[in-house]
């Protein structure tokens, strides 16, 4: 198992009924502070497409050349659900795909990854997590109208604009996934963004707030 395993599990284990409050992430019994850390940025578990079950994209997978300079954190304003279980997260990758092809009209799931709120990542549109490991190109996506072409964006699993906050496990997962998409396409840890940066929305309600705390967790981990 590795090191990225061990640490998600351990999270789950003790940590998926606490919450990230006030914009400081809080210590839970049995595991490590969520303060800022340091060292090598390890691969994230990320279960791909194939290993989710994802419809085949409707149309062509347009793979641009260049690298991406941002990322963009969406949440996908569905339940919050208290089903930590990687079952779950495979049912909500469903869920945002079916609605993204078959509701906007689109030829796959618009945001490249998904994180669960029981801390499991999930591929979003094909191709994204090849073109993630390889540091180079981006897939086009459809996830924040004006800045498809040179962002990543990652959507955290639950409804974040009403006064709810993102479990731990969920929180900690974003974090390590921001830091290793920054260490594999060279983006600087102040590049990370909300939607409702670029666009009139909500989204991602309460995270938007927390970005300097995430800017800061993922800077410190890419040491």
């Amino acid at each position: 198992m590795s090191g990225a395993d061990l640490t998600r599990r351990r999270l789950l284990l003790a940590g998926s009924a606490g919450l990230v409050a006030g914009g400081t992430a809080l210590a839970l019994s049995g595991t490590a502070s969520a303060a800022p850390r340091s060292g090598p940025v390890v691969e994230p578990d990320i279960d791909s497409t194939a290993v989710w079950g994802a419809r085949p994209a409707s149309g062509t997978i347009t793979v641009l050349d260049n690298r991406p300079n941002k990322i963009i954190v969406h949440h996908a304003a569905g339940p919050n659900s208290t089903d930590y279980s990687r079952a779950q997260a495979h049912a909500h990758a469903k869920w945002v795909q079916n609605i993204h092809m078959d509701d906007n009209g689109w030829s796959d799931t618009g945001y490249h990854f998904v994180v669960s709120r029981g801390g499991w990542i999930t591929e979003g549109r094909h191709e994204s997590l090849r073109t993630l490991r390889a540091g180079q190109g981006l897939v086009l996506g459809a996830h924040t109208s004006g800045q498809n072409y040179d962002g990543i964006g990652i959507c955290t699993e639950g409804a974040y604009h009403d006064g709810a906050t993102p479990p731990r496990a969920q929180w900690d997962v974003l974090v390590s996934l921001c830091a290793y998409t920054c260490q594999r396409y060279g983006i600087a840890p102040t590049q990370l963004y909300g939607h409702k940066d670029f666009n009139a929305t909500l989204c991602p309600g309460v995270l938007h707030d927390m970005l300097p705390q995430l800017r800061t967790e993922v800077a410190a981990a890419l040491g």
